[in-house]
């Protein structure tokens, strides 16, 4: 397998890469890890005339805590270094916990945080976190920078709202919450593949143990991550017994609208998503719970 001719450049800093952005537009690629990239060139099904390859640009490789308890992240930052990060270790332990589940350790070893996102596969794992953490991502250009929220990032299957003079250069989580309860996790094929369906769960209560903030992000079901709003209204206010987090599951599948594929059909992604979603309001209240006796 080889990719079709096309013309390669490596910018050594970050307003050469703009430039070379601004000229060539939609005819360029970038390149990062190239863990999707490269593939879909060698199989022909991406034919970019221009490869920006950006991996000598040091400065958008970083992880940064603030001083609240936010991260900066570089969008070239590797994804195993945020995995074996001190901080994410310490601090954000949703983040902590998902970027394992992202393909296997020689993926991640190459593959960054901002390709994962960009690239923005919706059996992804990264697209769907930034969603339920409320990430920030900032996009900059040869004629300035912008921020779009991680709710108005992801606009269909494998489209974003970046422009093609755009480029990601920081993704911004904000401080963790320590009162959230939180679970993740997926169902695949095999470990290390894109899910079938995968679900985020975060859920808060308050003193009298009735659930104050909830966000279920499902991922693998719809052509980007989706945000299960009506399952997390109805939550809002009740106590999360069995009864409430059955019923939202319920809700969550007969919200779903999946498509079929040769890996699942749309019921059974309607099934598991509710199944996983019960399964992880479960989890996510055990741990919110204990945070309320802190």
């Amino acid at each position: 397998m080889k990719p079709a001719p096309f013309e390669y450049f490596a910018p050594q800093n970050l307003p050469e890469a703009l430039e070379l952005l601004e000229q060539y537009g939609e005819e360029a690629k970038i390149l990062a890890g190239g863990q999707s990239l490269m593939p879909l060139m060698n199989l022909r099904l991406a034919r970019p005339k221009v490869v920006i390859d950006i991996n000598r640009l040091s400065e958008l490789q970083y992880i940064a805590p603030g001083s609240n308890g936010d991260l900066a992240v570089g969008a070239l930052t590797r994804q195993r270094t945020v995995e074996r990060s001190d901080f994410v270790q310490r601090e954000n332990p949703l983040l902590a916990a998902t970027i394992p589940l992202v393909s296997h350790a020689q993926i991640r070893n190459r593959g960054t945080i901002g390709g994962s996102i960009v690239h923005a596969d919706p059996a992804a794992e990264l697209p769907a976190l930034s969603v339920a953490l409320g990430a920030e991502f900032t996009a900059r250009s040869a004629r300035g920078q912008r921020v779009i929220q991680s709710q108005d990032f992801f606009l269909g299957y494998m489209t974003t709202a970046l422009q093609p003079t755009e480029l990601l250069t920081e993704i911004h989580i904000p401080a963790w919450d320590p009162g959230f309860g939180w679970a993740v996790g997926e169902v695949s094929r095999r470990e290390g593949d894109f899910a079938l369906v995968g679900a985020i769960v975060l859920l808060r209560l308050d003193e009298n143990g009735a659930c104050e903030n909830a966000r279920i992000v499902l991922f693998g079901v719809g052509a980007a991550p989706v945000r299960m709003r009506k399952a997390e209204e109805m939550l809002r206010g009740r106590r999360a017994d069995g009864k409430a987090i059955a019923e939202a599951a319920r809700i969550v599948s007969e919200d779903l609208e999946p498509d079929s594929d040769l890996h699942a059909s749309a019921e059974y992604r309607k099934e598991v998503g509710g199944v996983l979603t019960r399964r992880f309001l479960l989890e996510a209240f055990t741990r919110a719970r204990e945070a309320t006796k802190r």
